[in-house]
């Protein structure tokens, strides 16, 4: 792309280019993308009791003061998920929103423990979710891969059982993760599950970051060894820490919405998204669990983009074009979505 090219696109045709540009999303909780609709759908379908009488009751409940409150209602939601026709409808649902946002590639994570806990097996979560990965890419030609996230508030033994019981089905899932209450549990608890991880041949990635401090974050890459640092906006509090993620080329995936209304920053005016791509840390945008928090990915780049209005057309390229360059995607896939994001560029600029 030309830099030139950007200063050719105006203002009031941001929101409309957000919305259409090609982008990938990496940072989604699949039992997060469950809409209180198909909750009491599926509470229904299974004879599952609710402690909420109705979906605007529910809706009411999403206001949260931090990680835990949150989590509180969204384990309540998942109680619903029982049988593998659950996991594809909820799937089938955010993919469909994901290719209505011209989402071209999609890293989706998933909680077995939530499940499992609940008596439900894990082939059935899995087999559910990879279910509606291959319909998105025959129907919606949107390509879809499944991550599959530690509760981090539950033990590394456990964990271990989860890695162990899924494992049979490893062609179905190409990483694994770690997410939940992150104060209190710092990466290193986890040491032995993602050195076992790492030689099955799965990529890795952590929550970190976000209500935990920046150590956290350098515990993810020195002991689990991550790729990616999902959130990771608190680096920014320490400059060293910054310096090296810049030159090692580690992604961020950054999710405004979801930093609101957890209170991590007050407002969206306040986000430090800018500050990040001014440092040259590679974030992306991610809508994390869209359906507590307010909105899906082009939802996140619209609010966050009109509530920082020094980030424009460069920086709406940069963090698409990093979505793609942070994915697992292999570098043909890679190659040919950038290319989509230049035309997409290219034509905004010819028009404006």
């Amino acid at each position: 792309m030309s830099f030139t090219a950007f200063d050719k696109i105006p203002h009031d045709r941001l929101p409309a280019l957000l919305r259409d540009m090609p982008k990938a999303e990496l940072h989604l909780h699949i039992e997060g993308s469950l809409e209180p609709e198909l909750i009491f759908a599926l509470a229904q379908r299974n004879g599952v009791a609710l402690p909420y009488a109705s979906v605007e009751a529910l809706r009411a409940a999403y206001a949260f003061t931090d990680l835990q409150s949150f989590l509180d209602i969204y384990y309540a939601g998942a109680s619903v998920l029982l049988k593998e026709q659950d996991f594809f409808d909820m799937a089938w649902a955010y993919l469909q929103r994901a290719a209505a946002d011209n989402v071209l590639h999609a890293e989706v994570f998933f909680d077995p423990q939530t499940h499992t806990a609940r008596g439900v097996p894990v082939a059935a979560v899995i087999q559910g979710l990879e279910h509606a990965c291959r319909r998105a890419h025959q129907e919606l030609r949107i390509s879809a891969k499944l991550i599959l996230c530690f509760l981090r508030h539950l033990s590394e033994d456990e964990a271990l059982a989860t890695l162990d019981e899924a494992l049979p089905h490893k062609h179905h899932f190409i990483g694994v993760g770690l997410d939940s209450s992150e104060r209190g549990h710092p990466p290193e608890k986890f040491a032995r599950v993602f050195a076992k991880a790492r030689a099955a041949g799965l990529h890795v990635v952590a929550h970190a970051g976000e209500e935990g401090p920046p150590q956290y974050i350098r515990s993810a890459l020195d002991v689990l060894k991550v790729e990616r640092i999902d959130h990771g906006v608190r680096s920014a509090e320490d400059p060293l820490l910054v310096q090296r993620l810049v030159k090692e080329g580690v992604p961020l995936t950054v999710c405004p919405l979801s930093n609101v209304k957890l209170c991590v920053f007050k407002t969206m005016a306040e986000h430090n998204l800018p500050a990040l791509l001014a440092a040259g840390l590679k974030a992306t945008i991610n809508s994390d669990d869209p359906a507590y928090f307010g909105g899906y990915v082009n939802q996140n780049f619209v609010e966050t983009f009109a509530a920082l209005p020094q980030l424009g057309a460069r920086e709406a390229y940069t963090l698409a074009r990093n979505s793609f360059e942070a994915s697992f995607a292999d570098a043909g896939a890679k190659s040919h979505w950038i290319k989509q994001l230049d035309l997409a560029f290219e034509e905004a600029a010819r028009v404006g």
